[in-house]
């Protein structure tokens, strides 16, 4: 039997699941026993060919802070580099080490992982879902698809466990927030809508911690904690363990080593709590916007689902209860629950793309689930209509696939030359839901060249397809001529991988 993964590529830590002959998924330990891997990178001083992935990671970025990469899912899709030995690495080359040390771990154990699903915030742009896409595609994997956390994480709730009827899954991670609303009947969901922010998590309440630590040192000594790079990698991991601890007990005790002398200090639950007030009054919000989106209110809610670590949060969980009246369900485990999810997703992704191919096992254990999910933003073009008032040309972000409409679609409009003897059109791809192209996101413009000598208003037909693996198409057709532009976004357009490592040189890279 092939095997079939999901994988969770996480903020702080990443996970990879593999479907059984039973279509039951199963989360893959790393070589350390673990069964999360932390989503960190140490490129090794002494030895240019060794690259850390992991707990080894997380322990050597003390030494030399420059040397690591942490919390790189931020910066996915966006022109960023981190350079290492005069090589310059982007976000979407470093997460591909961070699947391969999941690949290869996994593979020790159960051989070639092959059909994979990654999944990504709901609130993922384009850009970024095909930045997540890529990275696998480097280290030699056939993504199938991509799969929303939030949406991922209902798959396994609601096959492991009995969830019926208007579901909210509240997922905080370690970097990222969703909240997506979803109708559940038995193993039959449908998406309603999705909101999140990709910069709001766990990462973001250990810096408050941390600035408490500052704050206490400061205050004691008029003197810094932090004087170098490698003072802050050190207490933004006792900010995280103190996060931790204030989970499970009302106070956490931390002896502070500073330039002035150690410092013994206290940091209560009630001082955490209201260090990150903003950031839960920001989830507050979201949760807001999606239910007035869904046309529901908190009590229409049946069932709410925790997902992602920082939900352990007793505030996270206070302030739900309070806002829907009933205790939200933790039924599985929330590190490890979009991973499984994923697996799910990628199985029901083969048995439906190739059938002939899947265990007769799986079919039996996937058969029933049956999902619907809806595009997480609305998609247009730039176009310039003539105003009626005025009687001038207005630019205009004119929307062609809208927000919350059901997979697969496809939507055609069409537009029309401006000029005589116009011979091309800068045919741009928006991602947003306003009017006016200054508040949506560009993701992409292409030159397409037309005939010459032609009358103005020729007919241009405009078509957006989106298919149930997260996977965007753009067709621009000139009716006059039969000429076609086609558009299947690739990272190299947007300059993600520019002066990157090829396909081929990736997939022999190892790594500890």
């Amino acid at each position: 039997m092939r095997n079939i993964a999901g994988i969770d590529l996480g903020t702080t830590y990443s996970a990879l699941a593999i479907l059984n002959s039973l279509g039951k998924p199963q989360i893959m330990p790393n070589t350390d026993g673990e069964r999360l891997t932390p989503s960190a990178i140490f490129f090794d001083e002494e030895d240019a060919e060794v690259i850390r992935v992991g707990i080894e990671a997380i322990n050597s970025r003390h030494i030399n802070p420059d040397r690591a990469v942490r919390w790189i899912k931020r910066h996915m899709g966006e022109d960023f580099i981190k350079t290492i030995d005069g090589r310059d690495w982007t976000p979407t080359e470093l997460s591909a080490l961070i699947l391969m040390k999941l690949k290869q771990d996994a593979e020790n154990v159960t051989g070639k992982v092959h059909d994979v699903v990654i999944s990504v915030p709901a609130h993922f742009d384009e850009v970024r879902r095909k930045a997540t896409m890529e990275a696998g595609s480097l280290i030699g994997l056939n993504v199938v698809g991509i799969v929303n956390e939030p949406v991922a994480a209902a798959l396994y709730y609601a096959t492991s466990h009995e969830v019926n009827g208007k579901v909210l899954v509240y997922d905080l991670g370690g970097g990222t927030f969703d909240v997506t609303i979803m109708d559940v009947k038995g193993h039959q969901m449908d998406i309603v809508c999705s909101h999140g922010d990709h910069k709001l998590g766990g990462v973001d309440f250990d810096q408050a911690v941390l600035k408490l630590l500052e704050q206490a040192y400061r205050e004691h000594y008029n003197e810094e904690l932090l004087t170098t790079d490698e003072d802050r990698a050190k207490y933004e991991d006792e900010a995280e363990d103190i996060k931790r601890t204030l989970s499970r007990r009302p106070a956490a005790k931390k002896m502070l080593y500073g330039p002035a002398g150690s410092l013994k200090v206290e940091i209560t639950r009630e001082m955490f709590e209201e260090a990150i007030a903003p950031w839960l009054a920001r989830t507050d919000i979201l949760v807001e916007v999606a239910l007035e989106e869904a046309k529901l209110k908190p009590e229409d809610i049946d069932e709410v689902l925790l997902v992602g670590g920082s939900t352990r949060v007793p505030a996270v969980r206070a302030r739900l209860e309070k806002l829907f009246g009933h205790e939200p369900k933790t039924a599985v485990n929330v590190d490890e629950c979009v991973a499984l999810g994923a697996a799910i997703h990628a199985g029901l992704t083969v048995l439906r793309e190739n059938p002939d191919e899947v265990d007769a096992g799986l079919v039996g254990g996937l058969g029933d689930v049956q999902l619907t999910d809806v595009c997480n933003h609305s998609y247009g073009t730039i176009c310039a209509p003539i105003d009626r008032e005025s009687g001038r040309r207005v630019i205009q972000n004119r929307i062609i696939l809208k927000k919350n409409t059901s997979l697969p679609c496809e939507e055609t409009q069409t537009f029309y030359t401006m000029r005589e003897g116009q011979t091309e059109l800068a045919v741009t791809v928006t991602q947003g839901e306003d009017s006016d192209p200054e508040y949506v996101n560009k993701i992409a413009t292409y030159k397409f060249e037309l005939p010459p000598g032609r009358a103005a208003q020729q007919p241009v037909k405009v078509t957006y397809s989106y298919d149930v693996n997260q996977r965007m198409h753009c067709r621009f057709e000139d009716v006059e001529s039969g000429k076609v532009l086609e558009v299947d976004f690739s990272v190299d357009s947007q300059g993600n991988l520019k002066d990157g490592a090829p396909a081929e040189q990736m997939e022999e890279l190892k790594v500890n």
